[in-house]
């Protein structure tokens, strides 16, 4: 035991020397490591007591045992301290005065094809239009057999469809809307719907998601050059200035007779002819647009005795690309905080 009681005095005054001296917590550890840990001090010490006489064991094993109780307890609390004095420190290194006023945060802007799809809906709603809204996941129906496009129709080639389970689908334009809303109000009629819309398609001109404005008009008495002023003074507000407009015949199975809408180029006016907006046309496309068919109406539940109406949809990420003078569709999904910086609406 008198072996023991010489070692136990030492390791005491060593231990309490260092730990008074140690200054922050990984000190803190490697002296709990020397003295505590499985090759440490106070433990080769209790692998000793199988060596001392039977009748010392007891008494040397209390003594120890004391030593390392007492050791964790001083260990501890001068973990403790250390921590309380990092605190403050890191608290005074990160003070902040409350009393100064704030520096605020800068705001977000509103991405430009959102932009674009609020000022077209302010610019039809100032003429009388209401704003409608449908599901993004259709069925056939509305999507396609309402629209005056029946199974095997050759129109079901012009939109490449996501098709869901249980006859479902992902809308390949906003049409669906206008049958769903003449068969929930009836006539007369004015709505635009703005919306996401989804086909299997990707390049520089085009994404699998895209936005579009639907516009439909059903009344009595409706006429083509009705549609034609409607569409020529939303194009001039858009663009913020008068635009020449010329019409070419189309087909969409939904209208009869069914044009498409060109503007002079927004950049040159179709005064360069290596403009790399119009490339050299002189005019941009902006929307499809007609007549709405008998048929259509007659989805929606309305008589086309009595009434008839015009209907027109256009790409808003298209409008945004020719206001903002860009050829890549793609930058409006990539992120690219210079460009939205550059675009973005209000902040």
């Amino acid at each position: 035991m008198g072996i023991i009681a010489e070692d136990v005095r030492r390791i005491r005054s060593v231990f309490e020397s260092e730990l008074a001296s140690a200054g922050n917590l990984d000190e803190i550890q490697k002296i709990r490591v020397r003295f505590l840990g499985r090759k440490g001090e106070v433990t080769s010490l209790l692998k000793r007591l199988g060596a001392l006489p039977p009748e010392e064991r007891p008494e040397a094993g209390r003594v120890l045992n004391e030593l390392r109780d007492s050791m964790e307890e001083d260990i501890s609390r001068k973990e403790s301290e250390c921590e309380g004095k990092e605190v403050a420190l890191r608290e005074s290194g990160e003070w902040t005065d409350v009393t100064l006023p704030g520096r605020g945060r800068p705001w977000g802007a509103f991405h430009p094809v959102a932009q674009i799809a609020q000022e077209a809906i302010d610019i039809f709603a100032s003429m009388g239009f209401s704003v409608a809204y449908g599901p993004e996941v259709e069925d056939d129906f509305h999507n396609f057999e309402g629209l005056n496009i029946p199974p095997h129709h050759p129109a079901r080639d012009m939109q490449d469809t996501f098709y869901l389970e249980n006859s479902l689908l992902l809308r390949t334009h906003t049409s669906p809307v206008e049958v769903r809303s003449m068969k929930k109000w009836g006539a007369p009629l004015r709505i635009i719907v703005p919306g996401k819309t989804f086909r299997r398609d990707s390049d520089q001109t085009h994404s699998p998601m895209f936005h579009q404005l639907e516009g439909l008009l059903v009344d009595e008495n409706i006429s083509l050059a009705h549609l034609m002023g409607c569409l020529e003074a939303f194009a001039n507000r858009i663009f913020g200035r008068n635009l020449a407009a010329r019409y070419r015949g189309s087909y969409f199975p939904f209208t009869e007779p069914s044009l498409e809408m060109d503007v002079e180029c927004v950049v040159c006016s179709g005064k360069n002819p290596s403009c790399r907006i119009c490339k050299g046309t002189g005019w941009l496309e902006i929307s499809g647009l007609g007549m709405t068919h008998p048929n259509v109406l007659r989805a929606g539940g309305i008589d086309p005795t009595r009434y008839n109406g015009f209907a027109w949809g256009m790409g808003l990420d298209r409008i945004a690309m020719l206001k903002y003078g860009l050829n890549d569709l793609r930058v409006f999904f990539e992120g690219d905080l210079t460009f939205l910086n550059s675009t973005g609406g209000d902040r």
